[in-house]
């Protein structure tokens, strides 16, 4: 649902040397969830892999409103304010979710839907933990969601399963070399999507 037709996306122009703006939203407002460990790794990788300018979307510090409207009131609209103009101005989305009952959370569901034009003609990855499945299946059910927004999901994804296992008490992963080399597998994926669909919002501006 789209809640601001007038927000700014992307509108300064761009160099292929312009770096790409990552999103990364962290799925999960569970108390004593696991996410913003999971989060803070992959954030640092993203950070270091070059080409990126990363605002960090955590769903737990942005309430949403649960009942979605086309005509917010004022208490709704400043929560929307503070999440709906920074997904407007990324060109890419990284998404960290853990399952529950073989899907992604509902306050990632909700942020999703009360959007619309701000995911549309950008790339968006994946980054999963969970038991044994290690989120794969939350990952699974997030991509028709976003194809249906005309957002486009890269293929490979990073992935952790029984993630509290996985991670040493410094937050980093005990298998640092594969993790990495995940994360990197996907941003790399992500900024060629990124580039690409900026340089294609901006000289034919994209409409469903």
């Amino acid at each position: 649902m789209d809640i601001d037709n007038n927000a700014v996306s992307s509108a300064t122009s761009t160099t292929p040397d312009t770096p790409v703006r990552l999103a990364v939203i962290v799925g999960s407002v569970r108390d004593g969830r696991f996410g913003p460990v999971v989060a803070n790794w992959f954030t640092e990788r993203a950070r270091a892999h070059g080409g990126l300018e990363v605002d960090v979307i955590d769903l737990a510090e942005t309430e949403l409103p649960a009942r979605l409207s086309g005509s917010p009131g004022p208490e709704a609209a400043a929560a929307l304010g503070a999440v709906t103009p920074r997904l407007a101005a990324a060109d890419a989305f990284v998404v960290v979710t853990p399952e529950y009952n073989h899907s992604y959370p509902g306050p990632l569901k909700n942020a999703i839907d009360w959007h619309r034009e701000q995911w549309q003609a950008k790339p968006v990855g994946f980054v999963s933990y969970g038991g044994l499945s290690g989120g794969l299946r939350a990952v699974e059910h997030l991509r028709p969601v976003f194809a249906e927004l005309h957002t486009v999901t890269v293929r490979d994804t990073v992935s952790f399963h029984n993630a509290w296992e996985r991670f040493g008490n410094d937050g980093q992963p005990l298998d640092a070399a594969g993790a990495n080399g995940a994360a990197k597998t996907m941003l790399d994926q992500l900024l060629w999507w990124a580039k690409a669909l900026r340089t294609a919002r901006a000289t034919h501006p994209y409409g469903s």
